[in-house]
């Protein structure tokens, strides 16, 4: 096997939609983290976060797929864009792109898709979606305990007879495909016609570098040549943000509204992380297709090690166990030793007790050398953006080895002694291996090695 290559990127996040806005305003330290519009966090303790900017689905699907953005959630909306634009990165045409956005040609111009349809396959990440509150909202107030203020779950489940049009059966009967993780792969796949092996993986932060290892995976073994493969998701909402605010993760921002100074990767006074949306789909190939079409190739995937599981969320004492493991295995898998990785783009989650563990196993790996491997750490930029976190970190280190470039670092306060995390202008490196790791809140780690994709 000649290996696997990435040929194709597209992002979505707080610094815009594209890969080229995503790169450029890491790579002159932009920080987009403020006030959201999309929600009302003045009830929260976390009231900033990372939110990308709007965009319709609807001018981005075939003319004949249009009504099916009405059952996509915003995390599917933004697999579907990013899924979009990532084939026209990689330089080939789907089902999905020959049908376009515009008027359809004739069909003595229809090309045919670069790649057979059961040659195609799909691993995309995803989050718990949550439900729009003012859709439950809406249905709840009509199943109403009477005479209270509470729910009546007799109500709620339609027992109050036969048309009576109260509590769930305010809900369309298609509200549940809005939210169900596995929509967003779902979508991406009819679109673009993918008949070879789908997955969806949902574990948090680690979903988006666990798909890529089960994109190589699946060419690995010749049951594909090409797939899409990342994360996405958006917790800007009322549900999402309670979730991580009761787990601690979020810091408290008073009536601030600049987030610059508030994640803090490392540093042991960091307060907490503030919550960003978005994503990236990567196209993933195998190294014969993409020579053999002449195309692009940002960088080889070397090697890959990913699903160990330990308590890294929870704070146990031996938390960093597993992830030091995954970073291990990739380091085998990539048949290299620690010594060969010239730059480490880690989860950097400025949740003081989970970068201890991180910090943790990479001492254990890279031993006093730490110290001199760059890190990348996006989180000051965008925020924590959960299942999108680690599609967004690949797509980094994707660019890193492309670019032969370091993006500059953001940091407002002082990291621990021994890692080189600090506030860094960018600047050019020679960079032949990157690794990508990473841990979740579900306590799920993975990491994978790019290799630079040589001349």
């Amino acid at each position: 096997s000649e290996g696997v290559v990435i040929t194709g990127i597209w992002c979505v996040s707080s610094l815009g939609l594209g890969w080229p806005a995503l790169w450029n305003g890491l790579v002159e330290g932009r920080v987009a983290l403020g006030v959201p519009t999309r929600l009302d966090g003045s009830g929260f303790r976390s009231k900033l976060a990372g939110q990308a900017p709007d965009f319709r689905a609807t001018d981005y699907v075939p003319k004949s797929y249009r009504k099916a953005v009405k059952v996509m959630a915003r995390d599917t909306e933004i697999a579907v864009v990013a899924a979009r634009f990532a084939v026209e990165d990689a330089g080939i045409v789907t089902r999905g792109t020959l049908e376009g956005t515009a008027p359809e040609p004739d069909s003595a111009e229809r090309a045919t898709p670069t790649i057979p349809s059961s040659r195609m396959g799909c691993h995309i990440g995803a989050g718990l979606i949550a439900a729009e509150a003012e859709e439950m909202a809406a249905a709840m107030s009509t199943a109403r305990e009477p005479g209270t203020d509470g729910l009546s779950f007799a109500a709620w489940g339609g027992n109050g007879g036969v048309g009576t049009n109260t509590g769930m059966e305010q809900l369309t009967p298609l509200w549940l495909l809005k939210y169900l993780p596995n929509m967003l792969a779902c979508h991406v796949t009819i679109i673009h016609g993918c008949e070879g092996p789908s997955n969806t993986i949902t574990c948090a932060e680690a979903s988006g570098v666990l798909c890529l290892g089960e994109s190589t995976r699946v060419i690995q073994r010749g049951d594909a040549d090409f797939c899409f493969s990342g994360g996405c998701e958006s917790k800007l909402n009322p549900m999402g943000m309670l979730r991580l605010d009761l787990a601690g993760w979020t810091a408290p921002t008073a009536d601030q509204t600049d987030g610059s100074q508030f994640i803090r990767p490392f540093d042991p006074d960091a307060k907490g992380a503030l919550i960003g949306e978005g994503g990236a789909v990567l196209t993933v190939e195998s190294a014969a297709s993409a020579r053999a079409r002449g195309a692009k190739v940002y960088a080889h995937v070397a090697g890959y090690g990913g699903g160990t599981s330990d308590a890294f969320y929870q704070q146990s004492p031996a938390a960093e166990e597993g992830y030091e493991s995954a970073i291990r295995n990739a380091l085998d898998d990539a048949r290299i030793s620690p010594d060969q990785i010239d730059a480490i783009v880690p989860m950097a989650s400025s949740i003081p007790a989970i970068d201890r563990a991180e910090a943790t196993a990479l001492a254990s790996v890279f031993g006093a050398r730490l110290s001199s491997i760059p890190l990348v750490t996006i989180t000051p930029n965008l925020g924590l953006c959960s299942a999108g976190a680690g599609a967004l970190q690949v797509a980094v280190a994707a660019g890193c080895v492309h670019q032969q470039r370091l993006p500059a670092r953001v940091h407002s306060g002082k990291p621990i002694a021994g890692m080189d995390a600090g506030k860094a202008p960018s600047r050019t490196a020679n960079l032949q291996f990157v690794l990508v790791c990473t841990g979740s809140m579900g306590g799920t780690n993975a990491a994978v090695v790019l290799r630079r994709a040589n001349a």
